[in-house]
């Protein structure tokens, strides 16, 4: 794919964003997005078969641009505890993100496509995220950061309080005291002493 291709691509995949972050997934058509893109039909046919296909990959770039920002933001120097305070501040933002989110979309793609599949997208998301949760705490309980007796339950833990508060924020509200209530729950459940 040449360079023009590339930034054309680019360029759908974030002016779709928008369109799924203000009508959801459900609502959403090729029509829509043809339209916000001004391009024709064809034009996106060339690039991406369905509104699923589009979603599917508007999530990897909002998740590889989110995994560049969190990777900028860690130190050479910075501890496990370091690291996961900055992890559940970066999830608190989010959390508290009224405008331009995706979250309902995500649910009603899931609702939508996934249920039945094997392989749940969602699903993958969360595990791939307790992986990576479950070795930070490793390396936290290995360098006497944390206390931790079930590594892996742990940061299942943790993400499942984090998908709840996700929930919670788009159904009944949260405020930033709740969000920060749950992270102190979590850091002090490692032993984690916050000054």
């Amino acid at each position: 794919m040449g360079e023009k291709s590339i930034q054309k691509r680019k360029y759908i995949l974030e002016t779709a964003r928008k369109v799924f972050v203000e009508k959801g997934f459900k609502r959403v058509t090729m029509k829509d997005i043809v339209e916000a893109c001004d391009i024709s039909r064809g034009g996106l046919y060339l690039y991406f078969e369905s509104t699923s296909q589009i979603f599917l990959e508007v999530l990897k770039l909002e998740s590889e641009e989110t995994d560049d920002v969190f990777s900028d933001s860690i130190t050479e120097d910075a501890t496990a505890a370091d690291i996961l305070v900055l992890f559940l501040q970066e999830q608190k933002k989010e959390l508290l993100r009224k405008e331009d989110t995706l979250t309902q979309a995500i649910y009603e793609f899931y609702f939508e496509t996934q249920p039945n599949k094997k392989e749940n997208v969602l699903r993958k998301q969360f595990e791939e995220a307790v992986k990576i949760i479950e070795k930070l705490i490793e390396a936290g309980v290995d360098s006497g950061e944390f206390y931790c007796e079930d590594c892996k339950g742990t940061a299942r833990n943790i993400m499942f309080i984090l998908e709840g508060l996700k929930i919670s924020a788009q159904t009944i509200g949260i405020t930033a005291d709740t969000v920060d209530k749950e992270i102190l729950y979590i850091l002090k459940s490692l032993g984690v002493g916050i000054s």
